[in-house]
């Protein structure tokens, strides 16, 4: 299947402990470029993350959002220093007795002093969160590259239509090329026989001259070149799959065959028609930028 590069993709999943949300989207991007947004306790899983996209996508620029929060009541506890809350209140007697001063410390003071008390995470199972974080991640890819192929197929038959005028358009070409020939031996033989006025013609110069004219208007190389380009497109679209590079190339050869028929076009008609081709061109080339 043919895939564009522009996509969305989403998966919550929610469980009685945590819920996590996965967004994808992308953009037209040469290369594979991935950003993640993501909470910093889920960053040691980025590589992780980074390896199962590498599945799914090839080209674009993805951003992946990654929302977590954790339902669990008892996931943080208060820890208790109580060798160092014996040493404050050790040093707060010492110095009350050098001083001569009253000890007025309290259980409430003693508390707020640094370190007495502090909130600690409980231990995550790494294993558990992965197993979620991945299942998420996983239904949002396959729904980003749903998005992608459904795209990409309209693209595809939108751009084999275009392809299929091309055709036509160089059809046409080949047509015309040889009666160009037969029109230009026919005005130069009516313009030697005037300028001559009755006096013996030369056949043989004028088909040297209709050979000459012929060799420098012949376009049958860019015609078969050019045909061969549009269907080895029309095949590669159908074949599916990650082209866009390569159509991108081939487009490239197209559009060089367009403009050597333009540059050795003699005749008014084919320059108009090789202008079209190479708006044709352009076109599906267009169209090529979004594929993955």
């Amino acid at each position: 299947m043919l895939r564009s590069m522009t996509g969305f993709g989403r998966c919550e999943i929610t469980d009685e402990n945590r819920k996590i949300i996965v967004e994808m989207k992308a953009v037209n991007h040469r290369y594979c470029d991935i950003n993640f947004r993501l909470p910093k306790k889920l960053a040691f899983f980025e590589t992780a993350m980074r390896n199962i996209l590498a599945k799914y996508v090839q080209r674009g620029k993805i951003d992946v959002f990654i929302t977590y929060e954790d339902y669990t009541e008892h996931n943080i506890c208060l820890k208790y220093n109580e060798n160092l809350a014996k040493e404050y209140y050790k040093r707060l007697d010492i110095l009350a007795q050098q001083f001569n001063i009253e000890n007025d410390i309290k259980a409430s003071s003693l508390s707020k002093y640094p370190e007495v008390f502090s909130l600690e995470e409980q231990t995550i199972d790494e294993e558990e969160l992965w197993r979620i974080i991945e299942a998420a991640l996983r239904g949002a890819c396959d729904r980003f590259v749903e998005a992608r192929i459904v795209e990409g197929e309209r693209l595809k038959a939108d751009m084999l239509l275009k392809l299929d005028a091309m055709l036509d358009v160089v059809s046409y070409l080949e047509e015309r090329s040889p009666e160009l020939v037969l029109e230009y031996k026919e005005k130069l033989y009516m313009k030697v026989k005037e300028l001559l006025a009755g006096n013996t013609i030369d056949e043989n110069r004028i088909l040297t001259e209709v050979a000459i004219f012929a060799d420098k208007t012949s376009i049958d190389e860019e015609i078969v070149r050019l045909k061969s380009h549009i269907q080895n497109t029309k095949n590669t679209l159908v074949g599916g799959g990650s082209v866009g590079r390569k159509l991108d190339f081939v487009a490239q050869e197209m559009n060089r065959e367009a403009n050597t028929i333009l540059s050795k076009a003699n005749d008014l008609i084919i320059s108009n028609r090789a202008i079209d081709l190479k708006t044709d061109i352009e076109k599906v080339r267009e169209q090529i930028q979004n594929i993955e």
